[in-house]
Formats: structure tokens, C-alpha cells, sequence
């Protein structure tokens, strides 16, 4: 047998021991659980950003364990099963690249990605943005959306183009700002979707970027924090021309 076939049968072997005797695992429902595969989610992205390789292959084998624990929960109830989960996604994926299993031609990503949402259309699907998730955050849903919309042709011509649309979005917000109106929530939300759209275009991932920037501003104000400390100085009692330049140190 295949060593991977052999490792997977292993870990569907321990699921059902787990179920049947442990008092925890026994107990878990698909609700129990969601909460917490959403976490072993992020503390795969956490492996990813931080390049911790190792660790991205541990928060894979936890998710692996998540996806037999429902598909065991879900045979219990007969709804489905490891099998009927495994065939769908192979089924799904030999339908959707017909450039790889028919004799469907490409040139490039790029209508990789729209035969894709064209075939998601056929298969019945309501709307090219159905598939992204409502629980999504904000900023990944708004990458999602455009890359969706993209993938049927709703998109920009140019880079150009879309900077332009960041400052005409800055303009319209100004506006609203020196007005005091209550429109500026809206306008620095359609900012933020400028923006995000403008990063696509420039191939950065804004969620990726933003999440580093927290980051490095956590190590930088960790540093002031400790500095503080060493000068036995309150942060609160610093001036602001203080804090300054020992961020610029941390720099």
C-alpha cells in the first residue's frame, strides 16, 4: 500500500478509536468544533506569515484532524462521510480544470480563473460572489469579491486606473470630512476597497500586509514599553517627543 494511503487510514483508524472511547471526543458536535477549526485556521496563517515552516506542517495535521472529525461525525449521522467528502472534492476538481482532464486549451491564469467561475455558474451557482463566505473578515472578503468579479471580466484595464480610483475615493472623502457629514464612514470604506483593489492589481496581499505592519508595530511599541521600564518611567508620564525617539531607536 502506498505510504500515504497507509498514514491516512492511520489517522481514520485513531478517529474512530477517539470517538468510541474517548469521553471528550465522543462528545464533540460539527457546533463544538467549528470554533475551534476556525482557530487551528489562523494559527496556520500565523505559521505561514512567520515562515515557520515546520510549524505550518503541524497546523496542517491539525486541520486534517478536524476535516475527519466532522466527516466521522457526519457518517454517525448519516449525512456523509470521509468517502462522499473525498470523491466530491476530486469530482469538483476534474470538472473545474478542463484545460488538465478535457480538451478545454488556456494561456494563462487569468482565464484559469474565469473558466473556473464560469463553470461554477453552470453548475448552478446564483451569483459569481455566492461562493465567498458572509463571516469572512472585511478586508478578506473584499479581496475575494474583486478577485471574483475579475475572474468574469468586471475589472480594471490598468494599474493606473485604479490608483486613479484611491484618489478620486480620497477626494470624495474630503469633502464629506470637511462637511462633517455622516457619509464619511461610507467614503472611507469605499477607500479601503480602493485600496485593496489597488494591492490585487500590484500582486500584494493586503491582509498579509497589514498583519505584518501589526506586527512590526507590536515589536516597536514593545520596545518603548521596555525602555520605559528600564528608565523606571511610567508610559503614561512620557511625552509624546520621547516616545518618538525611542521608536525611531527601535527602528
Amino acid at each position: 500500500m502506498d505510504t500515504r494511503l497507509q498514514s491516512f487510514q492511520k489517522l481514520l483508524d485513531i478517529m474512530d478509536e477517539l470517538r468510541a472511547k474517548c469521553p471528550w471526543d465522543s462528545k464533540q458536535t460539527f457546533d463544538t468544533l467549528r470554533y475551534l477549526t476556525i482557530e487551528e485556521t489562523y494559527e496556520l496563517s500565523d505559521a505561514i506569515i512567520d515562515k515557520k515552516y515546520a510549524d505550518i506542517g503541524k497546523e496542517l495535521g491539525d486541520l486534517l484532524l478536524h476535516i475527519v472529525f466532522y466527516a466521522k461525525i457526519g457518517e454517525e449521522q448519516n449525512l456523509f462521510n470521509i468517502e462522499t467528502v473525498i470523491d466530491g472534492i476530486c469530482e469538483k476538481l476534474i470538472r473545474r480544470h478542463p484545460h488538465i482532464f478535457g480538451k478545454v486549451h488556456v494561456n494563462s491564469v487569468d482565464e484559469v480563473k474565469e473558466n473556473w467561475e464560469k463553470i461554477k455558474l453552470k453548475e448552478g451557482s446564483k451569483s459569481v460572489l455566492s461562493g465567498v463566505p458572509n463571516s469572512l473578515p472585511a478586508m478578506v472578503k473584499a479581496y475575494r469579491i474583486q478577485e471574483k468579479a475579475r475572474g468574469v471580466g468586471f475589472d480594471w484595464e490598468n494599474t493606473e486606473q485604479v490608483w486613479d480610483k484611491v484618489q478620486e475615493e480620497l477626494t470624495e472623502f474630503n469633502k464629506e470630512k470637511d462637511e462633517n457629514s455622516e457619509k464619511m464612514e461610507d467614503e472611507f470604506g469605499d477607500i479601503l476597497f480602493a485600496l485593496i483593489n489597488y494591492a490585487r492589481f500590484v500582486n500584494i496581499n493586503p491582509e498579509d500586509a497589514l498583519e505584518k505592519t501589526n506586527r512590526k508595530f507590536i515589536k516597536r511599541f514593545n520596545y518603548i514599553e521596555q525602555k520605559a521600564k528600564e528608565l523606571d518611567k511610567p508610559l503614561s508620564e512620557m511625552t509624546l517627543d520621547e516616545m518618538e525617539d525611542l521608536w525611531q531607536q527601535a527602528k
